[in-house]
């Protein structure tokens, strides 16, 4: 079928797939390679003192080079999150999927992952579980691959 715009030109619906390959760099090398470790590292301004994770290699408050590493503690508090239940390209997973906002302990700002552990059936269910302020923890994946995958989701504790 084909459609036109208000200007009588016509519409193609087409679909398009690009592979490509992305250099990591030394910060998100050591990222990863923590990850492959099941460990979450971080790094710290030199300046602000700020410690963030995903790391950076400069820091975007004070433009200088962020060089001291940190291993973060596992657990960390939900501060957003957002159910998903329609797919689209390049999701994480299959939906229904909630993604969430972790402030991990010791770390000044948020890290988006997938939030796992839950009921995803129903709506209602999914909003009786998560909620801003619960205290979340890492579940790894059993093979670990040096990705961002490497963490299978965080889970509510207690």
């Amino acid at each position: 079928m084909v459609s036109f715009t208000r200007d009588g030109f016509p519409i193609i619906e087409a679909e398009a797939k690009v592979t490509y390959e992305l250099a990591q760099g030394a910060t998100w090398h050591r990222f990863f390679e923590g990850l492959r470790q099941a460990k979450v590292l971080a790094n710290r301004c030199p300046s602000c003192q700020r410690v963030l994770v995903p790391p950076r290699g400069f820091c975007p408050r004070c433009f200088v080079e962020m060089d001291e590493w940190v291993e973060l503690p596992q657990e960390g508090v939900l501060v957003g999150w957002c159910l998903t239940e329609m797919g689209y390209f390049g999701q994480p997973t299959e939906p229904p999927f909630v993604t969430g906002v972790v402030n991990l302990d010791g770390a000044d700002c948020g890290f988006i992952h997938l939030v796992g552990g839950i009921d995803l059936s129903e709506e209602a269910a999914v909003r009786k579980a998560v909620r801003n302020g619960m205290r979340v923890k890492v579940i790894w994946n059993t093979e670990k691959r040096g990705c961002i995958m490497d963490i299978r989701h965080f889970t509510p504790m207690g």
